[in-house]
């Protein structure tokens, strides 16, 4: 068998197994969580799933096996998910690879022997991202050495972004967002180098073939198609400028250009090309440009927020610096025809301009939120492999020194050095894996056994209400649909509700506005306008405000209004409607129809104890001013506790005498002090003239409280988790409550 494919094997498998066995290590790294506690161990012995959107696409690949497609059911042709953003669910709108690609191995295992489906959906990752590596190195291999390759593709199995997200237990779309990136650009590099024609249409048409592929792996694969166009269109033009021959990619770029639309459109929905051309525009609506006038939730989420330049160090690891030195070092070469021709003559000026613009469009996404770090990786690993191997072809020229002559006497010594590159370029990486505390399980026992008690104890149509945090672990294990989940608004399905019959509301529902609600139902001290709002959002989830707003024709008044009557009976608010607010009677019976239905729902609330951190979130948007179109300025800290002696102080700089009882936070003394214990709770009150309360939790948390929300649902139902007159728990555990009404 030929020597050099027998090597090219092992480089592979050697890539491949690197980041296989760092991955499946990742469970057995000590860190703030014991992975093999068994509280955060889920009934197939395995830790919990780290990303909770992994229980969404659990739950559609589910479905998938049990009769044939993602959706819950099918209504009038279309899948539609009535599960998430309850009610009414959602038309399903979600890129179907994962899930098939899952019940295909699944199916395939299964056949040896029995293994549940959560078991493989915990693995698959481990197994899928590796293949990135492979990919990168095949692909840095036609410009560089093996050095470099091999380089290039350990880099992209370590990279500490792509690693964390493709750990087990991360069971997202993550896992396939530099495959088939990588395969596009490199056959669309093959299509620039080639002056056949034929050879152009060839592997224009095979980077077509990965972009399709792509679009059914990730939402977001609509940025790197339009770099690709951009970049090819400018190239044509000035090639035409020039009186240059544009013919080849005037063909190449007409076939990747027809045969990603016409894939697209045949496998994915001509929806799905009405989302292409208004993508550009998704940048803006992820800022919640769309829905200025509510809170917006999604400024929330921590991979939304704009990376520092700290955050890009940590989650890029040496690629940064190496990657940017790399392009400079490049271009360098490329500008000196002999230094060209020496050590990159298969690389044109055509496939590094590209790599720039990759690099350049990468940065300019990361203004829109950590997650489009993703986008950034591969320019910056092909740049990097690529530098490694312009070092080793320098070192190869030692052994031409007139200098010395122990190059000459001991040859070997260029391949020592050369191996010594390659490590230094490597192993600071994957130390750093070994030493990195990342992750932590996304949920525990108490969360996974609520959800088995509203399954085996509620009926089929009771609807959950909660943050939006857990709401795909209840969908999937309690199989009971939620208000809302971890896909928010929906903002994904924007650019085609216009097009679509199957949005009524178009951009107004779903939205943020749901979560304003669900956040003032706990921010207000008013327990009857909290389970209006509850009821109203179980039973007819958002069309009771939409129709008043259809009449008032102003957001801030109608949340006014909504604010007014849905702590009230039906008799009342119907009068309030008509004569205070001059509704005529048919609108206002129109309005009362959702905001206070005759048959409501069942539902129950849910709170636990990791509803304390984001607390600030959740008071923040249930108090929106929709006039400043910004939250009220309050106090909330939380920390956690430590007593030594008769001392009691805390992370977020709670000080307390236990002898004395004297208790201050940053040297100021509360308005009220708390003490939460096991489900009871007393209070003293201390100082009338401070704005803020001290809350101390089973002696472990404590939570300072703005002195307005003393008394809010969140106050009772969360941190004292007592104290209602009206929510009454149904189940209890350690850190989560089911509330009836």
């Amino acid at each position: 068998m030929n020597k050099e494919f027998l090597i090219q094997v092992g480089i592979v498998l050697l890539i491949f197994s690197v980041g296989v066995f760092l991955r499946l290590d990742t469970i057995n790294i000590a860190g703030d969580f014991d992975f093999k506690n068994p509280y955060y161990q889920d009934e197939n012995g395995l830790p919990y799933m780290t990303e909770l959107d992994s229980y969404y696409n659990y739950r559609l690949t589910e479905n998938l096996l049990d009769h044939g497609y993602m959706g819950d059911t099918i209504i009038n042709g279309v899948q539609w998910d009535l599960h998430s953003y309850y009610p009414p669910g959602v038309p399903l709108d979600y890129p179907p690879l994962i899930a098939y690609l899952t019940a295909f191995i699944y199916k395939f295992v299964n056949i040896f022997a029995d293994v549940p489906l959560l078991v493989v959906c915990f693995w698959l990752p481990a197994f899928v991202a590796p293949l990135a590596g492979i990919v990168t190195y095949l692909f840095v291999g036609r410009f560089t050495n093996k050095y470099g390759a091999v380089s290039a593709g350990i880099l992209t199995v370590t990279v500490p972004f792509y690693f964390a997200r493709t750990v087990p237990g991360w069971f997202d779309t993550d896992m396939f967002n530099l495959i088939f990136p990588l395969l596009m650009v490199w056959f669309l590099f093959e299509a620039y180098d080639n002056i056949s024609t034929q050879k152009g249409i060839l592997f224009s048409f095979l980077s077509a073939i990965s972009l399709f592929l792509f679009s059914l792996a990730w939402n977001g694969w609509q940025y790197l198609f339009y770099i690709i166009i951009i970049f090819w269109v400018i190239q044509i033009l000035w090639n035409s400028i020039k009186g240059r021959m544009v013919n080849n990619h005037l063909y190449s770029f007409l076939v990747f250009l027809v045969t990603t639309l016409a894939l697209v459109a045949i496998f994915s929905g001509f929806a799905n090309i009405i989302k292409l051309a208004y993508s550009p525009l998704q940048l803006i609506n992820l800022s919640g440009g769309t829905w200025v006038d509510w809170p917006n939730v999604y400024s929330s989420v921590s991979e939304l927020g704009k990376p520092s330049l700290e955050e890009l160090v940590s989650d890029l690891g040496v690629i940064i610096f190496a990657g940017l030195f790399g392009i400079l070092w490049i271009c360098r070469i490329m500008l000196n025809d002999s230094l060209h021709k020496k050590f990159l003559d298969r690389m044109n000026w055509l496939s590094f301009s590209f790599l720039v613009l990759w690099i350049i469009a990468g940065f300019a996404t990361l203004t829109q939120g950590v997650r489009f770090i993703m986008i950034l990786i591969p320019p910056l690993v092909i740049s990097t492999g690529i530098m490694v191997g312009i070092i080793v072809e320098y070192l190869d020229l030692l052994k031409d020194t007139k200098r010395t002559d122990i190059f000459k006497i001991i040859p070997f010594l260029i391949k020592i050095f050369a191996i010594l590159v390659l490590l230094v370029s490597l192993l600071p990486g994957i130390i750093n894996l070994e030493n990195d505390n990342f992750l932590s399980p996304g949920t525990n026992d108490d969360v996974w056994a609520v959800s088995l008690w509203i399954k085996n104890n509620t009926a089929n149509n009771t609807v959950i209400i909660s943050t939006w945090s857990n709401g795909h672990v209840y969908t999937a294990i309690a199989d009971r649909p939620v208000s809302e989940d971890g896909r928010m608004g929906y903002i994904e399905t924007l650019p085609v509700r216009n097009y679509d019959d199957l949005y009524p509301f178009k951009n107004k529902s779903p939205s943020t506005a749901r979560d304003y609600w669900i956040c003032k139902s706990f921010s207000t001290d008013n327990e009857s306008l909290s389970v209006g709002i509850l009821r109203m959002l179980s039973t007819t989830g958002d069309r009771g405000y939409i129709t008043l707003n259809m009449y008032m024709k102003n957001t801030t008044k109608t949340v006014e209004i909504m604010n007014n009557i849905l702590g009230l009976d039906r008799n009342t608010s119907r009068e309030i409607l008509i004569n205070k607010y001059n509704l005529e009677t048919k609108q206002a019976d129109e309005v009362l129809k959702y905001t206070h239905p005759e048959n409501p729902s069942p539902m129950v609330l849910i709170t636990n104890d990791g509803m304390l951190g984001p607390g600030y979130w959740t008071l923040s948007f249930g108090e929106w001013d929709f006039q400043k179109k910004q939250s009220i300025d309050f106090t909330y800290s939380t920390g956690t506790i430590n007593i030594v002696s008769e001392n009691l102080t805390s992370t977020n700089d709670v000080f307390m005498n236990l002898e004395t009882g004297n208790i201050t936070w940053k040297n100021e003394k509360p308005y009220c002090v708390g003490f939460v214990n096991n489900g009871t709770s007393k209070k003293r009150y201390i100082d009338d003239g401070s704005n803020f309360c001290i809350f101390i939790i089973n002696n472990k948390q404590v939570v300072v409280l703005d002195r307005k929300f003393e008394n809010s649902i969140f106050s009772k139902l969360v941190i004292e988790k007592s104290n209602s007159t009206v929510f009454k728990p149904i189940y209890t555990n350690k850190s989560v409550v089911v509330w009836g009404i």
